[in-house]
């Protein structure tokens, strides 16, 4: 399985199946932006990264904090104390070998005591559930770089699709600055024919009012494209910056054959979801089995008072077994098998929906495709009856009104055609992100494939 590589940390190159496969680290912005190098970028510089970078790191101390379990408890203490209580008078006596056989036990007088003390506790078993616990934590630790890819994924979907918009939008421009460009020549054909006499005034008004419904489209088209670049640069996790694209490098992304979704991972999130709570069921159902504790100490004594010292150890093994805690084990075995059968009532539920989103944007791009054939074919036959009508215009032949509906025909074509070739694009790059295959696969270099 192809691993992603970003700037995002070297530890992105650890993880399991990513949406983006063999990346070189993006150190610094680009020059010119082209749709790999923008989804590089950002899957390196967006917060939504960062954030669930950080979110994985907290799953991995989750993990330690579960092993704690695992390790020994080592404590060290040290304590001085005087006192004239004939009980723990008696005891610093015996503790520190001072004790003669003339004491009045009622009165041992004033003593005081030093204590140095080490210790050290070993669970030795508690039903499994440190075990399931750590499994647990294993399991979300790998649910949350399924988490990461999740990001990673819909990221570089939203940047693919954020990049064809703006393609879109300057293909756009240009088609209402060529539409204006038309119409002003056009309307400079109808002023010197209205010079000459041959033009009635209603048709040269009405060539007035299409060249500045041109220019608000115009105006309206710029916007967008400012708009779809300042989007861009969000996605990107830049707040400003001067966006120049380059189509003429753009990594042109294959069709995937296989309409499966068995490599989402979302799935392998939930996969993992559903192993932890496996796991915290074994865990709760252990509650029900004793645990079995060793342990160790050593203490030392020293007494200024009556100038004694001495020393003494403790070993042995605790078993305990919990007889009745109101029910708590059960109530928290109920917990954890309702835990599990909703993580699996969600994993079936995310199956149907990832199923339907394959056969969704399956079905987009065929439309989509279709759609560019037929505007492909609009476009021609509405560039050849623009030319000849306005050769037909020049020549007095037809009317304003015929070359104006030649005209808006012939700029609808181009923005109809523009938006199916993005909307292509942008199904293929939908049908990999619901199949969870990396945006951008076919454009690794041997470098990079063996990194």
């Amino acid at each position: 399985m192809i691993k992603m590589r970003t700037t995002a940390l070297l530890l992105l190159s650890l993880l399991s199946p990513v949406i983006l496969a063999g990346y070189s680290p993006a150190q610094e912005v680009p020059e010119r932006w082209t749709a790999r190098n923008s989804v590089v970028f950002s899957l390196a510089n967006s917060p939504d990264s960062r954030i669930a970078l950080q979110r994985m790191e907290m799953a991995q101390a989750a993990v330690d904090q579960a092993r704690v379990g695992y390790y020994p408890h080592i404590d060290l203490s040290a304590l001085y104390g005087q006192t004239n209580n004939p009980m723990y008078s008696f005891g610093n006596i015996l503790n520190q070998g001072t004790f003669i056989s003339s004491m009045d036990f009622n009165d041992p007088g004033r003593t005081d005591d030093l204590n140095l003390r080490a210790g050290i506790e070993y669970r030795l078993y508690n039903g499994g559930r440190d075990r399931a616990a750590v499994e647990a934590a294993n399991a979300t630790v790998e649910g949350s770089r399924m988490d990461l890819d999740v990001v990673y994924s819909r990221l570089a979907f939203e940047v693919v699709r954020s990049f064809q918009s703006m393609v879109q939008a300057g293909e756009m421009l240009e088609a209402r600055r060529g539409s204006l460009k038309a119409i002003q020549a056009s309307l400079a054909v109808a002023w010197a024919r209205y010079r000459a006499g041959d033009l009635l005034k209603t048709d040269l008004l009405n060539l007035e009012v299409l060249e500045s419904k041109a220019r608000e489209n115009l105006i309206l088209a710029e916007h967008g494209l400012e708009l779809s670049r300042r989007i861009f640069l969000n996605l990107l996790g830049l707040e400003e910056g001067t966006v120049e694209i380059d189509t003429s490098q753009e990594c042109e992304q294959r069709l995937p054959q296989d309409r499966s979704y068995a490599k989402r991972p979302e799935l392998k999130s939930l996969a993992s979801a559903e192993e932890a709570a496996t796991a915290m069921l074994r865990a709760a159902r252990g509650g029900d089995l004793p645990t079995v504790d060793g342990f160790a100490s050593y203490q030392y004594d020293k007494g200024y008072v009556l100038e004694g010292e001495g020393d003494s150890w403790m070993a042995g093994v605790k078993v305990n077994y919990r007889l009745f805690e109101g029910n708590k084990t059960s109530a928290d075995v109920a917990k954890a098998m309702a835990e599990l059968s909703m993580v699996r009532a969600q994993r079936k539920k995310a199956e149907l929906a990832m199923d339907l989103e394959i056969k969704q944007a399956d079905l987009s791009y065929h439309q989509a495709e279709q759609r560019f054939y037929v505007t492909e074919k609009m476009v021609e036959q509405a560039e050849e009856s623009a030319r000849l009508s306005r050769s037909r215009f020049k020549e007095g032949v037809i009317l304003s009104s015929d070359l104006i509906d030649v005209e808006m025909r012939l700029t609808d074509a181009l923005v109809s055609e523009s938006v199916a070739k993005a909307s292509i694009k942008v199904a293929i790059a939908d049908l990999r992100r619901a199949m969870g295959v990396p945006q951008f696969e076919e454009c690794m270099t041997g470098e990079e494939e063996n990194r």
